[in-house]
């Protein structure tokens, strides 16, 4: 008698292999289990796109094994092998400190505390923080977290949106991936698709007691998938201007009352010196009218000039307290100083350094550092670190659109063009330096250190990543369309080395657009389509990846360039692989292989054929293994092994013995499976590949189960 692997168990194992396939590991893990799923039921299954789906499958598998002892005993094996612990929540950093300076809002907090303790009863515990801009939201937030603590003893976890590289903001998938990545969850454990990581934030959060603060949200789309199932679950969404059609208890954050504007002046600036300034206190509190960052802007011009500096305003009529604000702190600091900050606002980079507002001002990096400095002082500018500063968005808008009537049009413009200018070089040198032998990325700029090596290009692509991705919108926008598609191509180390998917999507989209209306059917378009199609098929959006691969296979095909036709009709056949499509991989693996052997000698890619060629055999073979004709895929597995073993390649040596373990496990000669998987350890330790030497674990348990098996 045997134990039959049930249909509650394979469903789940099924979930954890789709929702888990980001990453190396996941995805030969989902291989592994595609090939199985042939094997035991006879016949090719795609990949099932729904819980559904996938429950229908688990159904028929069981009927199977129900009826065959062998094939369920290497289920049972796949099942032990496969599945790691899940991920546990982890309370984390908490919420960023509150302020000092807090002051009053004890309405506010108690409708916080009265939804948070109120019997759940079946509705999720959710607030909408919301209030005119700088009147202290996020401040009233983490305030009434920081008093929160005993009450979510499983953590609090804080995601601030406001440093998005978009207009909109981030996308519900990418709140989800940065939720989870607080949350303790490691990268390349987070499913890809947006359905599988709103499971895991149920999974991590069910029965648990924890606070989720989401900031700066302007969008129901971005929040509704966090309203908690969990009833000791509470979010807080905050957000910086009107409330949106959230289901959630709506909470306005009010203006100070006069009385306590004074109380936060007297805290910031000393009684003493709010005493001296008592003859200008009316007038500062209308212009105030109770907004929390100008009177805090106020307050430390009053602590550090006098009441001298409050003499100077001028509240215009209509004029919103931040905007008076921002122009009082501008002449504060002088023209030179003013001009640099608005025309460093006009591109809305997420964060800049000294060197990129030099460039927006045309004047050097020591005098923007210092002008920076004094914005800094006055608050128009808050510093964050290595050396990079960033606006409040309220003191972003004012600035911005405050510079085309100083400076006019065409000075604003330029300055953009600087910054654009600034960016792409650093872009092109840090992608260039993290994939050198690339051919998808665009040399480095003649000018310039390069960096040291491809570590440190990665480092530097990764910390500009946001100004990279939001200095696509602005190329576009100022019509400097060839250095928006240059930029767009600079991320691809991003998303093949560093996994920024989500990040890099909508400035992928966006390029692609305009390289399709600039230059179509060119080596750009093409390229770009591709970046896409990858980018998508990494999220699991497999229609859509589809799609783009095959218009860069055919924008290839008419620029006559056959290396990149080749490898798009590569990424095809890798797209069928993994949703267990063999068949089709096949036939696209072997057409890319005719048309990588249509290069001839001297021509582009002839160089990098011969190992173009073995990564294609090698895909061959894992095609060939999940089409139930492991020979063959031996024959091509061992080509390409050897072909890396002269190179002296042992991480890519590595992952083809693997493949190569897998189809003798799966023809029964797990002897020699072993021997293969021993010889993969011993070349990836050196490597550090921890992920793949766990999954070299599980498969030798797997071997070492058949063997044993009579």
């Amino acid at each position: 008698m045997f134990e039959i692997v049930t249909v509650g168990a394979l469903t789940a194992f099924l979930s954890a292999v789709a929702n888990g396939a980001a990453g190396e590991m996941g995805k030969q893990a989902l291989g592994s289990t595609g090939a199985l799923v042939r094997r035991t039921l006879g016949r090719e299954t795609p990949l099932p796109a729904t819980a559904e789906g996938r429950e229908a499958l688990a159904s028929a598998l069981h009927a199977r094994l129900s009826q065959d002892g062998r094939h369920n005993g290497e289920w049972a094996r796949l099942l032990r092998s496969m599945t790691a612990p899940a991920p546990l929540l982890s309370p984390g950093a908490g919420l960023p400190p509150a302020t000092r300076n807090f002051t009053d809002r004890q309405r506010v907090l108690k409708q916080l505390t009265r939804e948070a303790s109120r019997p759940a009863a079946g509705r999720p515990r959710v607030a909408l923080l919301y209030g005119r801009p700088g009147i202290g939201t996020t401040a009233v937030g983490l305030y009434w977290g920081a008093t929160q603590i005993e009450r979510y003893p499983d953590g609090q976890f804080y995601v601030d949106l406001r440093d998005a590289a978009g207009e909109e903001g981030p996308q519900s998938s990418a709140v989800l991936l940065r939720l989870l990545r607080t949350m303790g969850v490691e990268r390349e454990r987070i499913p890809p698709a947006e359905a599988g990581r709103e499971e895991l934030y149920r999974q991590l959060t069910a029965g648990r007691r924890a606070l989720v603060v989401i900031d700066h949200a302007s969008a129901l789309a971005q929040v509704r998938r966090l309203v908690p199932a969990a009833p000791e679950v509470f979010l807080l969404v905050i957000a910086s201007g009107p409330a949106f059609g959230l289901e959630a208890e709506p909470i306005v954050v009010p203006e100070l009352k006069d009385r306590d504007a004074v109380k936060m002046l007297r805290k910031v600036a000393t009684p003493e010196k709010v005493a001296l300034a008592k003859a200008e206190l009316p007038a500062l509190l209308r212009r105030c009218e109770g907004n929390a960052f100008a009177l805090k802007a106020a307050a430390e011009r009053l602590l550090s000039e006098g009441a001298s500096s409050l003499e100077a305003e001028d509240g215009a009529a209509g004029r919103s307290p931040v905007h008076s604000t921002v122009q009082a702190a501008c002449r504060g600091i002088g023209p030179e100083a003013a001009r640099c900050c608005r025309l460093v606002a006009v591109g809305g980079w997420p964060a800049f350094d000294a060197e990129l507002a030099g460039a927006a001002a045309g004047v050097a990096a020591e005098d923007a550092e210092r002008m920076v400095a004094d914005a800094v002082a006055v608050q128009l500018v808050e510093p964050l670190h290595d050396g990079r500063y960033r606006f409040r968005p309220e003191v972003r808008r004012v600035l911005t659109d405050a510079a085309g009537p100083e400076h006019g049009i065409a000075e604003c413009a330029a300055a953009v063009s600087r910054v654009l200018d600034r960016v792409q070089h650093r872009a092109l040198h840090a992608a260039h330096a993290a994939l050198p032998r690339s051919w998808r990325v665009e040399p480095a700029p003649a000018d310039g250190t390069p960096y040291a090596d491809e570590a440190a290009g990665m480092a530097a692509l990764r910390a500009e990543a946001a100004n990279v991705i939001r200095a696509v919108f602005v190329a576009e926008e100022y019509g400097h369309l060839d250095v928006a598609l240059r930029l767009a191509r600079a991320l691809w180390p991003l998303q093949l080395k560093a996994g920024h998917w989500d990040e890099v999507l909508p400035a992928l989209q966006s390029a692609a657009r305009c390289a399709d209306a600039q230059h179509p059917d060119s080596r750009t378009a093409a390229g770009l389509h591709f970046q896409l199609g990858h980018c998508l098929g990494e999220l699991q959006r497999w229609e859509e990846a589809d799609r783009e691969i095959r218009r860069a296979v055919a924008a290839e095909r008419a620029a006559g360039h056959l290396l990149g036709e080749a490898s798009s009709v590569e990424m095809l056949g890798l797209l069928a692989l993994n949703q267990w499509l063999h068949e089709p991989a096949y036939e696209r693996f072997v057409e890319a292989e005719r048309l990588y052997r249509g290069i001839a000698p001297g021509q582009e890619g002839a160089g990098d054929l011969p190992r173009a060629l073995a990564l294609v055999e090698r895909h061959q073979g894992r095609a060939l293994r999940g089409m139930g004709q492991p020979a063959e895929s031996r024959i091509r597995l061992e080509r390409a092994r050897d072909f890396f073993a002269a190179q002296g390649e042992a991480y890519n040596q590595g992952r083809v013995l693997t493949d190569l373990a897998e189809t003798l496990h799966a023809a029964g000669e797990d002897a020699a499976a072993l021997a293969a998987i021993a010889e993969a350890e011993r070349l990836l330790t050196p490597e550090r590949a921890t992920p793949h030497l766990a999954y070299l674990t599980g498969l030798r348990s797997r071997c070492e189960g058949a063997e044993q098996q009579p």
